[in-house]
């Protein structure tokens, strides 16, 4: 098995981490890649398992020694995917998942074109802006910041492989894992299948000189 990166994008509030985290328990063939940010912890987020959560100062120097695959401002925040997360996780022989942003999402493709980018969708607008009220711990204007952004980044859906809806969360799991499965098939077969596409091609020509 070749190992690959497997990108979760969303808008804030569609679950995109909650399923990252779901695939983590149910395939022992994923790994996570843990961010980097500047925002501040929430309750409960440890330092190292839900984020590296940097100062500004020390983002902005992993900038300059081009220590990430990817970094944008996002939500007025900084965010990047450290190289040496996802080299950790491959070289462990596992697919990498990660949530990131749309913008993040670009910049991580163009330096591994190998991964797969899956867009989770929420079932409805209303549902995203409930789940955003309901977390209980945005300002209103963080609230107003993430609904703004929402609206730009369901704007590039059609630039990703894949789009899964996430109504219900088992379900969504499901799509995701079930995406991971055939890519695993479809990038073991592609060259597998070419050679014996030749194989045969060779054996007819034969075959027909006989005719």
């Amino acid at each position: 098995m070749n190992p690959f990166p497997i990108i979760l994008s969303a808008p804030s509030g569609a679950g995109k981490t909650t399923i990252a985290r779901r695939l983590l328990e149910v395939r022992k063939d994923v790994g996570y890649s843990v961010s980097a940010t500047t925002r501040t912890p929430r309750p409960g987020e440890v330092d190292g398992t839900a984020y590296h959560f940097l100062s500004p100062e020390q983002f902005s120097q992993a900038v300059r020694e081009r220590e990430f695959a990817e970094y944008a401002q996002v939500h007025g925040g900084m965010y990047g995917t450290l190289r040496r997360e996802v080299e950790r996780v491959i070289a462990d022989r596992q697919h990498v998942v990660m949530d990131i942003d749309v913008q993040g999402a670009a910049q991580f493709a163009a330096s591994f074109p190998e991964a797969i980018r899956i867009f989770i969708l929420p079932p409805s607008g209303e549902t995203l802006v409930k789940r955003l009220k309901g977390r209980g711990t945005e300002s209103r204007e963080t609230i107003v910041t993430r609904l703004r952004d929402a609206v730009g980044e369901i704007g590039v859906l059609d630039e990703f492989e894949y789009v899964v809806i996430n109504d219900e969360l088992d379900c969504a799991v499901s799509q995701v894992s079930c995406i991971i499965d055939a890519e695993c098939l479809r990038r073991v077969n592609s060259p597998g299948s070419a050679r014996v596409a030749a194989e045969i091609v060779s054996a007819l020509q034969a075959e027909l000189l006989h005719f």
